[in-house]
C-alpha cells in the first residue's frame, strides 16, 4: 500500500493547522465595517456581473431580430421581382382560348409552369390579395378608378386591373382595382368622407 509516512503526514497535519489559525486570525483583525465593505464590494460586482450578462443577451436578442428582418425584407424583395413576370405570364395564357389548336398545346405547358410558379409563392406565405366583389379597402387596394353605378353597392370593387399580393400579413403589393360609385351620392357630407381615401389614391396616381 502506498502513502504518506507518519513524519510527512504529521508536517501536513501541522501546515493545514497553522493556515487555519492565521485565516482566524486575519478575519479576527477585520473590524465590522471593513467586513461589510468587503460585502458591498462583492454585491457589486454580483449586480456589475449581472448587468454585463443582460447587456450581451439583449444585444444577441436585438442582433438576432435585425438578422430576422433583413431576411424577411431580402426576401420580400425578390418576391417582388417575381411578381411582374409572373402577371405577364397569366395575361398571356388569358388568351388562350383565342389560339389555334397548335398554340393552344404549347400553352397548356406554360400553364403547368405557371401553376409552378404559384405554388413556390404559396409555400413562402405569398397569397393573392381578394379583390371583385369586396369593399374597397385602402391598406389592401389602389383605386385606378371610379364608376358611378347602381349595380354595385357604393365603394365595392367591379374590376381587377392588377392582381395584389400578400406575405404572410404584410402587403407586397396591393391591388389596381375600379371601385363602385353611387350616382345619387351626396358630393358632401358623411358619405364623401367614407370616399375620400379612394379619391386621394387616384389623385396621387394622376399626379
Amino acid at each position: 500500500m502506498s502513502g504518506k509516512k507518519p513524519k510527512e503526514k504529521q508536517v501536513d497535519e501541522a501546515r493545514t493547522s497553522k493556515e487555519e489559525k492565521l485565516s482566524d486570525t486575519i478575519m479576527m483583525s477585520i473590524d465590522k465595517d471593513q467586513l461589510d465593505q468587503l460585502h458591498a464590494e462583492i454585491k457589486d460586482l454580483k449586480d456589475r456581473n449581472l448587468r454585463i450578462l443582460a447587456e450581451s443577451e439583449n444585444t444577441r436578442k436585438r442582433l438576432q431580430k435585425e438578422k430576422s428582418e433583413m431576411q424577411a425584407y431580402a426576401k420580400e424583395n425578390l418576391a417582388c421581382e417575381f411578381l411582374g413576370p409572373i402577371d405577364h405570364f397569366s395575361n398571356a395564357l388569358s388568351f388562350k382560348d383565342e389560339q389555334p389548336d397548335e398554340v393552344k398545346n404549347w400553352m397548356i405547358g406554360f400553364e403547368m409552369i405557371l401553376t409552378q410558379f404559384k405554388d413556390v409563392l404559396a409555400q413562402n406565405e405569398i397569397r393573392s390579395i381578394e379583390t371583385e366583389g369586396q369593399i374597397f379597402d385602402p391598406h389592401f387596394h389602389e383605386a385606378m378608378e371610379i364608376e358611378e353605378t347602381d349595380k354595385y353597392a357604393p365603394h365595392t370593387i367591379i374590376c381587377e386591373y392588377v392582381k395584389g399580393y400578400m406575405m404572410g400579413e404584410r402587403v407586397l403589393r396591393p391591388a389596381k382595382v375600379k371601385v363602385a360609385k353611387d350616382p345619387n351620392e351626396s358630393p358632401k357630407g358623411k358619405n364623401m368622407q367614407e370616399d375620400k381615401k379612394t379619391n386621394e389614391t387616384i389623385k396621387q396616381k394622376e399626379g
